[in-house]
């Protein structure tokens, strides 16, 4: 009996508002060339954080559906409706990509951003970063779970990396990144703790602009999530 059940989907707040500009774009009330609402407007409207607005806007601008115009703010890009509309089920359907996939993607991600972090950090990266580790600390040490903070540190690395398709690239797979350590219960207690500690050595290396150092750290802080990752595509 229990095989005659099926998983139960629940879309993300991201998910849903790109199908809310989806549906817009195939009746016709968004057409190319027109500007959007603000990130606050849009959020109050549909009842979501402002940081679900901006990554689904930011995922969206990244595939070229959206376009950020100087003193225009985010129009829609000058597609035809078919093309937007194709696009947008590409972007929706990236978010089905399997948790292996997407460890795979974010470890070349990350090893490469802490790589151009140590080697460009500047006096205020470093300080943006001490205040997102601090930030998850104060989480963990609280008994909480720290899953967004985690990806806060994460995302302040690719900012003192100073290459701008990096952190584009992990600005648009960070929803999933949220959605599948809840899923898999990566982050408990336990694990959140070594992460701090690993988290600190990340810092210090990149501190102290040591590239391969700061590689070995990212790759070993990594380490548990990808093997969690290859244990269940070989359980698959």
């Amino acid at each position: 009996m229990l095989e005659n059940f099926s998983e139960i989907k629940v879309e993300s707040p991201v998910d849903m508002i790109i199908g809310q500009v989806r549906a817009l774009i195939t009746s016709g009330q968004l057409e190319p060339g027109d500007r959007l609402p603000a990130e606050r407007k849009m959020a109050e409207k549909l009842g979501v954080s402002r940081g679900n607005v901006r990554a689904a806007l930011q995922k969206l601008e990244f595939y070229g559906i959206l376009r950020t115009l100087p003193q225009s703010g985010t129009v829609v890009a000058g597609l035809g409706i078919t093309a937007l509309e194709g696009l947008i089920t590409d972007v929706l359907q990236l978010e089905e990509s399997d948790f292996s996939s997407l460890v795979e993607t974010r470890a070349m991600l990350e090893v490469e951003c802490v790589k151009l972090a140590a080697e460009r950090r500047t006096a205020e990266d470093l300080m943006e970063i001490e205040k997102a580790l601090a930030a998850y600390e104060d989480k963990i040490k609280g008994g909480e779970v720290a899953v967004e903070e985690d990806l806060m540190f994460h995302l302040s690395l690719a900012d003192a990396s100073k290459n701008g398709v990096l952190k584009s690239l992990m600005m648009v797979i960070a929803p999933d990144i949220i959605a599948s350590h809840t899923r898999y219960k990566v982050c408990d207690e336990k694990t959140e703790l070594k992460a701090l500690f690993e988290h600190q050595e990340i810092l210090r290396q990149i501190r102290e602009q040591n590239v391969a150092g700061a590689e070995e750290a990212m790759l070993g802080h990594l380490k548990d999530v990808t093997d969690f990752s290859e244990s269940l595509r070989r359980n698959n």
